[in-house]
C-alpha cells in the first residue's frame, strides 16, 4: 500500500471511507470494515463506500493507515476520535485493549453484534472460513451468571463456535481469556 494515508470521514456513529479503491485496500489489509450492500464480498475489490466500526477506525489511526476527517472535512485529532469511540462503546478501553491483542496475534476481529457478543474472530477472514470464536469483553469486577454462560454457550455451539470471556486488566496491561467448551453427558 502506498505511503498516503486512507481518508476516513467521521459521521455522526461511524467512519465512511468514500472512495471504493481505498475501502478496498483497507478490507485487502486485514478485513476492516464492510462494503455497503454486500455483506459477504468474494473479493478485495469493490466499487461502493466501506464503513467501518468505531474501534476499526481508532486503530487503523493508530497505525498511521487512516486519515480522519469531520464532514466539514476537518482533520479530526486521535483524542476526539477516541473521546467519540468511547461515547459509541461501553468500556470502550477494555473492548480496544482485546481487539489490539487479538489482532496482535494475526486473527481477523468483526464486530459480533449478531452473535450477541463483542467479537467474532476469523482465523483467515470472512468469506474464507468461519469465526471459530465468539468473545464478550467483560470488567474484572463484573458478575456473569449461569443462565447467561448456559444461554451464551447455547448459541456458540449452535452457530458452531466457541465462546469465550475476555477479561482484560487495564493497569497490568494482560487479558485472561476463559473459554467454555460444551460435550453432551
Amino acid at each position: 500500500m502506498p505511503d498516503e494515508k486512507v481518508r476516513v470521514q467521521l459521521t455522526e456513529k461511524r467512519l465512511v471511507v468514500w472512495d471504493p479503491k481505498d475501502g478496498s485496500k483497507l478490507y485487502s489489509l486485514g478485513y476492516y470494515g464492510k462494503p455497503i450492500g454486500i455483506p459477504k464480498p468474494k473479493t478485495f475489490e469493490f466499487d461502493v463506500p466501506t464503513i467501518l466500526d468505531m474501534i476499526e477506525g481508532v486503530y487503523l489511526q493508530e497505525k498511521g493507515i487512516t486519515e480522519v476527517y469531520d464532514e466539514s472535512g476537518k482533520r479530526v485529532s486521535k483524542k476526539k476520535l477516541l473521546d467519540r469511540a468511547k461515547t459509541v462503546y461501553e468500556n470502550f478501553e477494555l473492548k480496544y485493549m482485546t481487539y489490539k491483542d487479538l489482532k496482535r496475534h494475526h486473527y481477523v476481529v468483526q464486530p459480533g453484534i449478531k452473535f450477541g457478543c463483542t467479537f467474532a474472530v476469523y482465523l483467515r477472514g470472512p468469506g474464507l472460513d468461519h469465526a471459530p470464536f465468539l468473545i464478550s469483553v467483560m470488567r474484572e469486577e463484573d458478575l456473569i451468571g449461569a443462565t447467561e454462560i448456559v444461554r451464551a454457550g447455547r448459541l456458540a455451539t449452535t452457530v458452531k463456535k466457541r465462546f469465550i470471556l475476555a477479561v482484560p486488566n487495564v493497569k497490568s496491561k494482560n487479558i485472561n481469556y476463559i473459554i467454555f467448551k460444551w460435550w453432551r453427558a
